[in-house]
């Protein structure tokens, strides 16, 4: 072990008590969630049954949750959570090696702590070794809350262990990113391409007849464990062989650069920037690029939600089990459930984008803290306009999203189903209504940054984690889904199956925007820079 990694492994885990317990909640969460759902909504075999056979007989419900299901309660709870535990647990790890690498050397402190007793590998060491318990530690919670509710042991502890494993793969794929990369910032785009292509290979493999697929999928691995049927344990080690052999390509690597460098090539900016006049023109510059692949990300999204028009057509089309489920749970009649779907669809987009003010509010922190702010602020621009601009470039953003969102869900769905310059309308004003509440999540961040700057950060990502876990979690735990009333969503009426627009709610949700907002530009103007 290289010398200073104990220490640096205590750092961390003191910083990852403000970020790690979330994470732990929102896994317990939703696996809970799902077996309260099974429980509730197929109490007896012969609706567990009904609704298996819906599974196997469309590919994007096999592709969800990722295979055939049974008609029993623990391989039906953990098919439709697993798909998204081992996301989650993935990209868990994949942010705290990023975390605790090179966002650490962009702000300086790995120069720092290297001046002391410190080994070159031990940063790099430490955050796979805290990676490694976080994602430990979440599967180990996973499996006791699930032994908790009554399932069934060696298939639990099986399950617990493939969201394991798939965080111990993800940890080392951003070790390795976090060499090549010449910033945090790159190193945490190649993770997440890397993360999104196991998720596309892995649900292609479940959605055709090209199984072989899914053993190319790291994701996919931790499904052919395949808990409480056939449990392969031996598909555990080779995640654990490859987590192994990324670890050992970083350190590899490691050796190969500079410190503050990466191995991937830079490409040198212009020398001249007239462009940059005010803090708009700033902030744009500084944050195009996360919007443009931010559109990309949600173009890709929105077609596949329209693409699935046809297959949601077809299966509500037909009385089952499904069908009356989704109605229960959108609050709509039979005859209005396609609308609903769509919405429903919209409303998922919507929270997913609820996720770039937040972290637009945390790219002022990190402005803050690399001293980039404070040269600046050392020109005629005040520290109010400066976070205003930042602001601005948000706000439209979000917007421009969820327009895109609109317009491309309504392209695809019309090219498939109907007539785009009759449906373009109603799509468009759906996603548009939303914007207020995705607007109250960055007000909340904003107003956490300017009076709680050095828990901004964890605090952002527990305000938008919340916002979805009420939403998207706990609310069908409740027999709803669109939200419960301690978060925005809630409020926003479903304009596609009908109902009004709601003006008092868009209108309180504006006001509430705007008061967090000027709180948060107030304590920002008064507190002192970082």
């Amino acid at each position: 072990m290289s010398p200073g990694t104990g220490a640096l492994v205590r750092l961390a885990l003191r910083r990852e008590r403000a970020v790690a317990p979330w994470w732990f909640l929102l896994l317990v969460a939703m696996s809970l969630a799902m077996v309260g759902y099974i429980n509730r909504n197929m109490g007896t075999y012969e609706l567990k049954l009904a609704y298996t056979e819906v599974v196997r007989r469309y590919a994007f419900f096999r592709a969800l949750g990722g295979g055939v299901v049974e008609p029993r309660l623990d391989v039906l709870a953990t098919w439709r959570s697993g798909g998204f535990l081992y996301v989650i647990n993935a990209f868990a790890a994949l942010m705290t090696v990023v975390r605790h690498t090179r966002r650490e050397e962009d702000a300086g402190r790995t120069e720092l702590l290297r001046a002391g007793v410190v080994g070159r590998r031990a940063p790099l060491g430490a955050a796979l070794l805290v990676a490694g318990a976080t994602s430990l530690t979440g599967g180990a919670l996973t499996a006791a809350a699930l032994l908790a509710a009554g399932l069934e042991p060696v298939g639990t502890l099986a399950y617990g262990a493939a969201v394991v494993v798939a965080g111990w793969v993800f940890a080392g794929v951003a070790a390795v990113a976090a060499q090549l990369a010449r910033d945090a910032r790159t190193a945490t785009v190649i993770g997440l391409y890397a993360l999104g292509l196991a998720y596309v290979l892995r649900y292609a493999a479940d959605a055709s007849d090209l199984p072989w697929l899914k053993a190319l999928s790291p994701l996919g691995w931790s499904h052919l464990v395949d808990a409480y049927r056939d449990e392969r344990w031996w598909l555990l080690g080779v995640s654990v062989s490859a987590a192994g052999a990324l670890c050992a390509v970083a350190y590899a690597l490691l050796g190969r650069r500079d410190l503050g460098s990466g191995l991937l090539p830079e490409r040198p900016g212009k020398e001249e920037a007239p462009g940059l006049r005010g803090p708009v023109a700033l902030a744009w510059r500084l944050h195009r690029g996360l919007l443009l692949k931010w559109a990309a990300g949600t173009a890709a999204c929105a077609a596949v939600g329209g693409a699935m028009g046809p297959l949601a057509k077809d299966v509500l089309a037909r009385p089952s089990i499904v069908v009356t489920d989704i109605t229960t749970l959108l609050g709509v009649p039979a005859a209005d459930a396609l609308d609903g779907y769509m919405w429903y669809y919209l409303l998922i987009l919507a929270y997913g984008i609820a996720l770039y003010p937040a972290l637009m509010i945390m790219r002022l922190r990190s402005e803050e803290t690399s001293g980039r702010a404070d040269q600046v602020q050392a020109t005629p621009l005040t520290r109010v306009r400066w976070a205003a601009g930042h602001l601005a470039v948000a706000a439209l953003g979000t917007v421009a999203l969820l327009a895109l969102a609109a317009l491309v869900f309504g392209a695809v769905y019309a090219a498939l189903l109907g007539d785009f310059a009759g449906t373009a309308p109603r799509f468009l004003a759906a996603a548009l209504s939303q914007a207020p509440a995705a607007w109250c999540v960055g007000a909340v961040c904003l107003a956490v940054y300017g009076l709680l700057p050095r828990a901004s950060v964890p605090l952002c990502w527990a305000a938008w984690i919340l916002t979805a876990l009420l939403g998207q979690v706990v609310a069908p735990f409740y027999g709803v889904w669109g939200g419960t009333p301690f978060e925005p969503f809630h409020y926003l009426p479903n304009i596609m199956a009908g109902r009004a627009f709601g003006t008092v709610p868009e209108l309180t949700l504006l006001a509430l925007t705007a008061v967090l907002t000027a709180g948060g530009l107030l304590a920002l103007r008064r507190r002192d820079v970082g």
